[in-house]
């Protein structure tokens, strides 16, 4: 019941998600476009901040039901807000229907690769099973990519990939998600299970790196219309190695003061990637496809969050389980695992620095009218 309730959650959220962002790429002229996307990504990190603490209060005082009871009026009141606040605007460049072929082919080679990578310690990575999964998902990628480029609507346009910093700022998405997604679950487990914390302490112990992310985003975007996006996102996924490195020297000893460097440098990191990578990817596509543009900026995230959770998770669970079968305790063996994974999401973090400083550059407005004639989108009655 809880994965098929998370199911109908990521239809909606896919649905959600994507919008907000290209009604501020339609709605904001140029100069103003990476400072409207950093308050955006200011806002977003509210969640990352309330979530972890509220849900952690409502976990140990209540009853874990309620951080899904808790969702109902937020949505509500969110549905109504849209309703009286956000004005319509619509792709009318050429008909419109979904892709059924590629929405298939996408969904199964992602959920065999997750499902390869989750369950490869428990059946074994040489196993039938898992290296069928293997397969599968890498069919079905291929299949995908192929069905797109010979579609006349495809779900996912490669031509926008021939921007080359539509397809940089994407692959940053990519790198930062995948390194740093897996930090907030594996690191809470290390808070509650290592150090001792309460749900309730180790969602508090995030509010440094979360806060930070909502006071530095607004003014990363700011600075991204002045000087561009390319030499803070490189200089954000640098931070963002440190951070992860800084993650990786953490021990049985530790405290909260021991996490705050981390903490502190993450969150700068990710307030000074993730607002200029959005800024730049949304800038290279036209008016008429911000929505699409959106919506594969929006999918590289998750899909680099799922893949970097199940990564890290398969790195901690193999280590752990070889530190185990030598005799080492529980506790130790865990922290292993989890040092190991903290040092790969590092290096993915480098490679995503070094992708982001070679591939993007300072927007162009591409398909954007000047800000001297810019006019908003009209509203769609």
């Amino acid at each position: 019941m809880l994965v098929a309730a998370r199911v109908v959650q990521g239809v909606g959220a896919a649905m959600m998600n994507p919008a907000t962002l290209s009604i501020i790429a339609v709605t904001f002229p140029p100069k103003e476009r990476g400072t409207a996307i950093g308050i955006w990504a200011g806002v977003s990190a509210l969640a990352l901040a309330i979530g972890p603490l509220v849900g952690g209060v409502i976990t140990q005082h209540i009853n874990w039901n309620w951080i899904f009871f808790i969702n109902v009026p937020v949505g509500v009141i969110a549905i109504v807000a849209a309703y009286l606040f956000i004005d319509e605007s619509r792709d009318t460049s050429h008909e419109q229907k979904p892709d059924i072929p590629g929405l298939v082919a996408s969904s199964l080679g992602l959920f065999a690769l997750s499902y390869a990578l989750i369950e490869a310690n428990t059946y074994g990575w040489g196993s039938a099973r898992i290296l069928g999964a293997f397969a599968v998902a890498a069919v079905a990628l291929v299949g995908f990519v192929v069905l797109e480029a010979k579609q006349r609507l495809p779900m996912l346009d490669l031509s926008l990939f021939r921007n080359r910093t539509f397809a940089g700022a994407n692959a940053t998405m990519l790198f930062v998600a995948l390194a740093m997604f897996g930090v907030f679950f594996y690191v809470s487990l290390f808070m509650q299970q290592i150090l001792g914390f309460s749900p309730t302490a180790a969602g508090a112990a995030f509010l440094p790196m979360t806060v930070l992310i909502i006071l530095i985003a607004p003014q990363a975007g700011r600075l991204t219309d002045r000087l561009g996006a390319r030499g803070l996102a490189g200089t954000g996924m640098v931070l963002l190695a440190i951070s992860l490195f800084l993650f990786s020297r953490l021990t049985e000893t530790s405290n909260f003061w021991s996490l705050l460097p981390a903490m502190l440098t993450g969150g700068f990191g990710m307030a000074i990637t993730m607002t200029p990578t959005t800024a730049a990817a949304m800038s290279a596509v036209a008016r008429d496809k911000a929505g699409v543009g959106s919506a594969v900026l929006n999918s590289m995230r998750q899909v680099g969050g799922s893949l970097g959770i199940a990564v890290m998770g398969a790195i901690v669970a193999s280590q752990s389980s070889s530190w185990l079968r030598a005799g080492h305790p529980r506790k130790e063996a865990f922290l292993h695992g989890l040092h190991d994974s903290l040092l790969v999401a590092s290096g993915i973090a480098v490679v995503g620095a070094v992708v982001a400083v070679s591939t993007v550059r300072k927007p162009r407005h591409h398909g954007h009218p000047s800000d001297a004639d810019y006019q908003p989108a009209a509203p769609v009655e």
